[in-house]
């Protein structure tokens, strides 16, 4: 009986302790202009409530997540949908769509990246598919030793120009974003793909060490592991786009509103 009991309120704490780290994500763009964020649930993971939104400047958003939940969250720019909710992005766009529905972002794009676990998640911000805005992660009410990570740096105006995503001139001209080598190429040595899938041969290149200066904590190639993975047990993880653009900073109260009043 005793061994039963014993057993039973293990199980009993370990249900409270899994819900009570069901983490929260709030979007907040610190950007001058409006962003679409995208979702993306990784293979076994639930979709989030939205999967794509339109966030105008200096407006976050709360979204709730569930145990277990992995994927990932970037942003997209320079988006036009119409009311149907059709459209296209100039980056990050996912398949032409307001809500991405399962799609993935189209390269290249700062990304998001995170799987919660029942003792402590895995977060990272990766560039190794790109990059098209400053982005900085921070865990919040968390245990086990949280780090903000993220890339804080405008690699945009540095960007290499056989990288360069080059926008229109509708007030969206300039860099707009920034390629990887891999989809710049589309070489193996890039890519980590062939003889260079593994981390012995595929090292980082000219291009990837461009990234991890500008951004020492974001992943900046496929094995890029050692000084870009995060673990921390959080109750929230604040994302910020552009946290230092001169609007909000990541530790000032954001203007929240729960995704079930956002309209689209």
């Amino acid at each position: 009986m005793a061994s039963f009991q014993k057993l039973l309120t293990s199980l009993i704490l370990f249900t409270i302790f899994s819900n009570s780290y069901a983490s929260t994500f709030t979007i907040t763009n610190n950007c001058p202009y409006t962003i679409w964020p995208g979702t993306l649930s990784g293979s076994g993971s639930p979709p989030l409530q939205t999967t794509g939104f339109q966030l105008d400047s200096g407006q976050s958003i709360t979204i709730p997540s569930v145990p277990g939940w992995s994927g990932r969250i970037w942003a997209r720019t320079g988006c036009k949908f119409d009311a149907t909710g059709a459209g296209s992005c100039l980056t990050g766009d996912c398949g032409g769509r307001l809500e991405c529905a399962g799609m993935g972002a189209t390269p290249p794009a700062s990304l998001f990246e995170i799987t919660l676990g029942a003792v402590k998640d895995f977060y990272d911000v990766s560039i190794v598919d790109g990059y098209n805005l400053p982005v900085v992660a921070a865990p919040r009410g968390g245990i086990g030793g949280c780090n903000i990570t993220g890339c804080v740096r405008d690699i945009n105006m540095g960007c290499p120009k056989e990288l360069q995503v080059v926008g229109s001139d509708e007030g969206q001209g300039g860099v707009v974003a920034c390629k990887s080598a891999c989809d710049a190429f589309g070489l193996d040595q890039y890519c980590c793909s062939g003889e260079f899938a593994n981390p012995t041969t595929c090292r980082p290149s000219f291009y990837s060490g461009i990234f991890k200066r500008a951004c020492p904590r974001a992943y900046s190639y496929a094995f890029d592991d050692a000084s870009s993975t995060f673990t921390c047990k959080a109750s929230e993880y604040a994302i910020v786009f552009c946290p230092n653009s001169g609007m909000r900073r990541i530790h000032d109260p954001p203007v929240r509103e729960s995704v079930n009043e956002k309209q689209p």
